[in-house]
């Protein structure tokens, strides 16, 4: 398909009954969506099952999206709703692993095909970082991965959760001194991985926010870096 048709186009498309628009519209910007989900359920399983239930979502719902936002924060909207959604829901009805790491057998698997391929981050820091965002409320954690993870400006951030701008700047601060704190006490265990703790870094010469292990390599937010 003409890559120079707008999202809005292929959303009316789909509307109008294009069997390939909606698809087009997903591959387009299903990278960014599936790391908001990876990042925000911590997960990959859980995400491709909430990525999946959200394209269904938006899949049925595109003929009432009515046009007062971009068709992508409509998107991010429903992807991390459906996040939120699973994460409420395992919250409230908590389930024991299996001894062999498997899910309990009425959990459903992602089947939808909707995970990118791409490599997986098996290092320690990604997993310290992923757990120390997991420890998060779940309204923080949302907007300290859309902001601080993904870099999408506050304004875009409080459209797609439906807060106002000062909320998700109040939410960010709060998520940063607290993962600080996670941070800090995961990094004070004095474990054999300890080298690989994050330490809050600034001064990065490209102005992105991240935050560097004692190996040198770097991921995630600044917890410490103040909202502009």
């Amino acid at each position: 398909m003409d890559e120079t048709i707008s999202d809005l186009d292929l959303l009316h498309a789909h509307v109008a009954g294009d069997r390939h628009a909606f698809g087009e519209l997903f591959h387009r910007h299903r990278d960014r969506l599936w790391a908001v989900a990876l990042r925000t359920l911590g997960d990959r399983e859980e995400a491709a099952d909430a990525l999946q239930d959200a394209m269904l979502s938006a899949h049925r719902a595109a003929g009432r999206f009515r046009g007062d936002a971009a068709v992508t924060t409509w998107l991010h909207r429903i992807v991390v709703n459906a996040c939120l959604d699973r994460i409420r829901r395992r919250q409230a009805h908590p389930t024991v692993p299996l001894p062999d790491g498997t899910r309990e057998p009425g959990d459903r698997h992602g089947s939808g095909g909707v995970e990118p391929a791409a490599p997986v981050r098996d290092h320690d820091t990604a997993l310290v970082v992923r757990d120390a965002l997991a420890a998060l409320p779940i309204e923080q954690r949302a907007a300290l991965v859309l902001v601080d993870v993904q870099g999408y400006p506050v304004a875009e951030v409080a459209r797609i959760l439906g807060v106002a701008e000062g909320t998700v700047k109040s939410r960010c601060a709060r998520g940063r001194a607290r993962l600080a704190v996670v941070l800090g006490h995961l990094r004070n265990q004095g474990d054999e991985t300890a080298s690989e703790v994050p330490t809050v870094t600034r001064g990065n010469p490209e102005g992105r926010r991240g935050v560097r292990s004692g190996s040198g390599r770097s991921w995630g937010p600044d917890v410490n870096q103040e909202e502009k």
